[in-house]
């Protein structure tokens, strides 16, 4: 590897662009990913987001722009040729084959011999806790540990970017939660870069050191979990990034002195009774409760507002969870610190 290349990021895009006929999927993208980074693309189907992912694993070219993986132009490179593996959302296990054949395969085709093959197999089966399963079909598997030799056989390569195409969308919600932790601490472990494509925002932010809303082909924002939830730089990360109200125009005006349009996550506006004070630095606004959501942990409250529109608030159950109930007239409060104004 030359020196300039030992600095260069794992993965970047230049000026990245693909279409499909008249449609333009991917509008020219610009992207730097760190060596070693856990990185997301999230965004609602149809964004671009797997586009992306298919261009920078090689399964399709650029209309225009670049490729760099470590610093090298791939951009024209088969995907065999290319330092990365991929993780599907189905898998595609061989269900004739065990799980260790399945591990060896990527090496078997390699040429690797058969004595490191086992060896490096056992290892990448040890790394996702299936040591002692290597004999087992497919079809004996839970879906997590399906899941599990799929990141074996991509492991087994020793790639330097591990690509993951929704490998959680096939799981209940129960074990998705468990392989999201799972999947970070196995990114931890070995150290490689990863590259999550989800449209799953609790996933993303659970997982990623960084995270890029995609959307129509363009990237609005890239920043790490908290930044992207707390400080969204448009309404559209606000909106599909968490729950998040949205006050503009003469509404805005009304409450805050200002139509600019502003979001407010629903956890942090406080409900109670009309007759509660406002505190220094806090905005209100009066309304009646139109629905209440239990949500277990927590109850949301949408509120019809005396200055016209709505705001959802949402507070956590503490003991009796009832107290404000749909009809009851109430006051919201937030600090105004926390009405943040967005670009578009």
């Amino acid at each position: 590897m030359r020196p300039d290349q030992e600095s260069a990021p794992a993965i970047e895009l230049r000026g990245l662009r693909k279409t499909f006929g008249e449609v333009e999927a991917v509008a020219g993208v610009d992207l730097e990913v760190p060596d070693g980074e856990f990185f997301s693309l999230l965004g609602p189907s149809g964004s671009g987001k797997t586009t992306l992912l298919r261009m920078i694993a090689g399964f399709e070219l650029p209309t225009s722009g670049q490729v760099l993986l470590s610093g090298a132009d791939v951009t024209r490179r088969p995907p065999y040729d290319r330092d990365v593996n991929t993780v599907f959302q189905d898998y595609a296990l061989f269900p004739h084959l065990s799980v260790l054949g399945n591990v060896e395969y990527g090496l078997k085709v390699k040429g690797v011999g058969k004595k490191e093959r086992r060896e490096r197999a056992g290892q990448a089966l040890e790394s996702v806790r299936l040591t002692g399963f290597g004999d087992r079909r497919p079809g004996q598997l839970s879906g997590g540990q399906r899941q599990r030799v799929a990141l074996a056989r991509a492991l087994v390569n020793r790639p330097k970017v591990l690509l993951l195409d929704e490998p959680l969308g096939a799981l209940d919600r129960a074990l998705r939660l468990e392989m999201q932790v799972e999947l970070k601490q196995l990114q931890r472990d070995v150290g490689i870069t990863f590259v999550l494509v989800t449209h799953d925002q609790d996933e993303a932010l659970t997982m990623s050191d960084r995270v890029a809303v995609v959307r129509a082909g363009k990237i609005e924002q890239i920043a790490g979990p908290a930044e992207l939830y707390e400080r969204p730089s448009t309404d559209f990360v606000a909106g599909f990034v968490g729950v998040t109200n949205l006050l503009s125009g003469e509404v805005a005006s009304t409450i805050l002195g200002s139509a600019d349009t502003v979001s407010i996550r629903p956890e942090k506006i406080r409900i109670g009774r009309v007759s509660d004070p406002a505190e220094s630095g806090e905005a209100t606004a009066d309304g009646t409760v139109l629905e209440t959501i239990y949500l277990g942990a927590s109850t949301r409250y949408v509120v019809d507002l005396d200055a016209g529109g709505q705001l959802v608030a949402q507070r956590q159950n503490e003991g009796d969870p009832s107290g404000i109930d749909r009809g009851d007239r109430v006051r919201l409060r937030w600090h105004r610190t926390h009405a943040l104004s967005s670009t578009s």
